[in-house]
């Protein structure tokens, strides 16, 4: 069983959920629900996460790049000195972040600036 610490557990689950708000809004409405997530993870998701075969493959290889991060503690990945994602995925993620990140906030979600500043 993973062990994942508090700060891991966080940065998964806005990770999760800033590729599912786009993934809705980007993509076919009739995805199929995403049932790999580590255990602690699927925890925080009750209605299970439903992600589209290329949003899935994004937030898999996001949880595997995170969790074997070498940075302790980890910076943002735009300050990071080591980019762990290649081109494409980083692309991917960038597109993600600023799309969803934007639609959050307009939607009253305020608790995500503090994770994006902090």
């Amino acid at each position: 069983m993973e062990q994942f610490t508090p700060k891991q557990l966080n940065d998964l689950k806005v990770m999760a959920r800033f590729i599912e708000v786009y993934c809705h809004a980007r993509h076919d409405r009739t995805s199929q629900a995403l049932a790999d997530l580590p255990v602690a993870l699927q925890s925080c998701f009750r209605r299970g996460l439903r992600l589209c075969p290329d949003c899935a493959a994004i937030l898999d290889h996001g949880i595997r790049k995170r969790l074997n991060c070498p940075l302790d503690p980890k910076p943002t990945c735009k300050d990071c000195r080591i980019h762990c994602y290649s081109k494409e995925y980083r692309a991917s993620i960038r597109e993600i972040m600023a799309f969803s990140g934007r639609k959050m906030i307009l939607r009253g979600r305020l608790d995500y600036l503090w994770h994006y500043f902090f």
